[in-house]
C-alpha cells in the first residue's frame, strides 16, 4: 500500500476577491512525478506557493503525510525541498561556498551534503569558477542543488525548466528521474509546456482559472494522444478477424458502437483498405485520428494556448 505524500482538500486563495486557486483536491503518493499542467496565470505558482507555506490558504485543508495540524505541517514541511521563485546566490561566490552558506544558515549536519547535491546536479567540476559566470543552466542545476541537499522526500518546483535550451531541459529532467528512482523522491512539478514532462511525469493534474479540471496518469495520456485509423465497416467482426489473420495485427479494439481503432498502419492505409475489400469487408470509412499533447492540453484546458 502506497503512503500518501501530500493532499489537499477544495484548497481556496483569492486575492482582492478573486480566486487565484478555487476548490482545488489533489493527492500525490510516494514515488508520484506529478506535472501540474497550465497556461501562465493558470494558479500553479499560487498552489505551489500555500503547500510550501509561502502563502495561507483562505479555505481548504493541506495534509502531509498525514498530518493536517498547523504544528505537523510545520515538521513536515522540513521533508520537503522546493524551487518557487529564483533562488538568491551570491555572484561573487563558487557554487560549493553558496551551498555552504545556505548549509551553516539552515543548520543542516554534515558538510558532505554539499559535494553529494553538487555531483548529483552535475556541477562538482565548477571549482572557483563564480555564480556570476554560470550560464542560465547551471544556475537553475545549482538552485536545484540547494533544494536537494538536505535530502527531501518531496520536491517541489515551479517551472524549473522555464528558458532553458533543449539540452539545459534534458539535463534537468535527467537529474530529478535520478532522485525519483535512486532516492524514491517524490516530484510536483509544475509547466505551461506539457511536452517538457511527456517523458517526466507519472500523472498530470491540469489547472485552469484557478481550479483543478482534470487528473490523469501518463499512461492514459499516451493512449488518449495515441494516433490510430478509426474503420468503420459493414462487417465489425469480420474485419477483425481480418486484421488478425491477414495483417497479423493485434493492435486494434472495437468500441461499442462498432467502429475499430487500428493502432498501425498509419503509413500503410492503401495496404490495409485494399486487404478488408479483397477478404469481403465493405468500408464506409477509414480516418487518422488522434491527437498530438499540445491539442491534448487546449482541448483540456478550451481556448487557444498563448502561454
Amino acid at each position: 500500500m502506497k503512503t500518501t505524500v501530500l493532499k489537499t482538500r477544495n484548497l481556496t486563495k483569492k486575492y482582492h476577491h478573486v480566486p487565484a486557486v478555487e476548490g482545488v483536491s489533489l493527492s500525490l503518493e510516494k514515488g508520484d512525478i506529478y506535472g501540474l499542467m497550465g497556461k501562465n496565470g493558470a494558479g500553479k505558482t499560487t498552489l505551489i506557493r500555500l503547500i510550501t507555506s509561502l502563502a495561507l490558504p483562505d479555505a481548504g485543508e493541506i495534509e502531509l503525510w498525514g498530518e493536517t495540524s498547523a504544528g505537523g505541517l510545520n515538521t513536515m514541511r522540513h521533508r520537503i525541498g522546493a524551487i518557487v521563485e529564483d533562488s538568491c546566490f551570491y555572484p561573487f561566490m563558487t557554487a560549493r561556498d553558496n551551498l555552504e552558506y545556505y548549509r551553516i544558515q539552515r543548520g543542516i549536519a554534515g558538510r558532505e551534503c554539499v559535494d553529494e547535491a553538487l555531483e548529483l546536479v552535475g556541477l562538482s567540476g565548477t571549482g572557483k569558477k563564480k555564480f556570476q559566470k554560470f550560464s542560465l543552466g547551471m544556475k537553475q542545476r545549482l538552485g536545484l542543488a540547494l533544494a536537494i541537499m538536505h535530502r527531501p522526500d518531496l520536491l517541489i518546483l515551479d517551472e524549473p525548466t522555464n528558458g532553458l535550451d533543449p539540452m539545459g531541459i534534458v539535463e534537468i529532467r535527467n537529474v530529478l528521474l535520478r532522485l525519483n528512482r535512486e532516492r524514491e523522491v517524490t516530484i510536483l512539478i509544475s509547466s505551461h509546456i506539457l511536452s517538457e514532462l511527456s517523458t517526466l511525469a507519472t500523472r498530470y493534474g491540469f489547472i485552469h482559472q484557478g481550479r483543478l479540471v482534470n487528473e490523469i496518469t501518463a499512461r492514459e495520456l499516451e493512449r488518449e494522444c495515441q494516433e490510430y485509423l478509426e474503420v468503420v465497416a459493414d462487417n465489425t467482426e469480420r474485419a477483425a478477424m481480418v486484421l488478425e489473420t491477414c495483417l497479423d495485427c493485434r493492435a486494434y479494439e472495437v468500441l461499442p458502437d462498432g467502429v475499430l481503432r487500428v493502432y498501425g498502419f498509419l503509413d500503410q492505409v492503401p495496404l490495409l483498405s485494399q486487404t478488408l475489400a479483397q477478404n469481403g469487408v465493405g468500408l464506409y470509412a477509414l480516418t487518422p485520428k488522434g491527437s498530438n499533447l499540445e491539442d491534448y492540453f487546449i482541448s483540456v484546458i478550451g481556448g487557444e494556448e498563448n502561454a
